[in-house]
């Protein structure tokens, strides 16, 4: 018995060695979150690094991190390896990777070969999309193992509790139940899950996210004051600086409506606490727009004819009604229902015993989520679609851009993460197949 041990200890040696280190990739349309984990060192949090590659109007390119060097934003071409939450541009999203962590002079310098990956990927992919990933992971790069997760998933790998302000004397991993809404670059995604499993039939998805929040805005401002259709980076600086989600939607459409020809009213007059002048960048002295409270006066001058050196843009109801399209997306003919009609959707797909749950631990990530007024919104809609007696919360994270890589951070050092991972060897004797049909099974109906 003792030799029959000993052999298989032997076996076992002559093996691979697992990797210690972990690098954990949060791939979004917009940014890349990436970090590494190990038993002795981890990041705190990720390096935040543009999932793109960018042109300036003197043709030169950016890649991934390299646009924080880039001064002048102005006319600037995006081209991105991610669309509608999944990565379809692989020649693209290899030149980013390689800059970024395998070149010899990467920021984050990395060995795939020592290495374990865990990536996340958008609810409900594409099988085909997803073997193509497994490939370009274990052929092109070589990991010594890999997990692809569903990233709002990772999320209950979080202390769920303390983002609530809930004490406790034991942290659940993962929470036992949340409903993680992430509202991000391309859309918007609704998703119950149990015991650290995605209730799949319940996931839910609203085509509306920070690039079509964008593109509205730009719309609204070409039509309005000055053509900006080619200055998607200065218009989503825009957004993210003065959009904010209305509490009172009707009420402030009637303190920003400018009144019938001829007429003056005072809320518009006056900006009624909602206009802001907003200064766009010169592309010389300063290269980043700046917020300003409403003066009256310089909108006057520049109907004189008064030359100013600075172009300002006053912005009154184009700050809230561009986030409203995330509750109303029919405002501008999307035939889809609102973030809160689709929780109530979600909803409606699961057993009514685990509403109570759900309702009570909604967690919302995301970029989207930063506007301000946007959880007391979310909370006020849902309110009004459940029953009285049901308890609603919902809680941000103190960043939700980075949550889901915090989540997968600390899904790396659980147990899970050994029993759902796929080793290269793995990979090379049974195929890709197999894999795939092992990261769909997740953890299963065991614990």
């Amino acid at each position: 018995m003792a030799a029959g041990g000993g052999g298989a200890r032997k076996s076992r040696a002559a093996g691979p060695v697992p990797p210690t280190t972990t690098l954990v990739l949060d791939n979004g349309a917009d940014t890349i979150k990436a970090g590494f984990v190990s038993d002795e060192k981890s990041d705190d949090k990720p390096r935040i690094i543009p999932n793109c590659l960018a042109r300036d109007r003197h043709r030169k390119i950016y890649v991934g991190s390299e646009l924080e060097k880039c001064k002048d934003f102005s006319e600037m071409a995006f081209r991105r390896p991610v669309e509608k939450g999944f990565i379809v541009n692989w020649e693209a999203q290899k030149e980013i990777w390689d800059r970024e962590f395998f070149d010899d002079k990467a920021p984050q310098k990395c060995n795939p070969s020592e290495t374990r990956l865990i990536l996340t990927e958008q609810p409900n992919s594409l099988p085909s999309l997803q073997t193509h990933c497994d490939q370009i992971v274990f052929e092109e790069y070589g990991f010594a193992s890999y997990y692809r997760g569903v990233g709002p998933v990772f999320n209950a790998y979080r202390d769920i509790q303390s983002i609530f302000r809930t004490p406790q004397s034991t942290i659940d991993s993962p929470a036992e139940i949340i409903l993680l809404i992430d509202s991000g670059y391309s859309n918007t995604t609704v998703t119950p899950i149990l015991q650290g499993r995605p209730l799949h039939p319940a996931i839910r998805r609203l085509d509306v996210g920070g690039k079509l929040m964008t593109n509205y805005l730009t719309r609204l401002l070409s039509v309005r004051h000055f053509d900006m259709r080619n200055e998607p980076y200065i218009v989503n600086e825009m957004k993210e600086a003065v959009c904010y989600t209305s509490l009172d939607f009707k009420g402030d459409l009637e303190k920003t409506w400018k009144g019938t020809r001829g007429e003056k009213r005072e809320d518009y007059l006056s900006g009624a606490g909602i206009a802001k002048d907003y200064v766009l960048p010169d592309s010389h002295t300063h290269f980043h727009g700046v917020v300003r409270d409403y003066e009256p006066g310089v909108s006057a001058r520049a109907r004189k004819g008064i030359v100013s050196t600075e172009d300002v843009l006053t912005l009154r109801n184009e700050r809230f009604v561009v986030p409203e399209l995330l509750f109303n997306p029919s405002d501008i003919g999307i035939r889809q229902p609102g973030i809160a009609d689709l929780v109530k959707q979600s909803l409606l797909a699961l057993p009514i015993g685990l509403w109570p749950g759900l309702l009570a631990n909604i967690v919302v990530v995301g970029g989207n989520s930063l506007s301000e007024g946007f959880c007391q919104r979310l909370q006020t809609e849902i309110l009004k679609r459940f029953p009285d007696e049901c308890r609603v919360r919902v809680a941000r994270p103190e960043d939700p851009i980075t949550s889901t890589w915090l989540g997968a951070a600390s899904f790396a050092k659980h147990e899970h993460a050994s029993r759902l991972e796929v080793t290269k060897q793995e990979y090379e004797e049974h195929g890709a197949a197999w894999v795939a049909r092992k990261f769909a099974a997740g953890l299963g109906l065991d614990s």
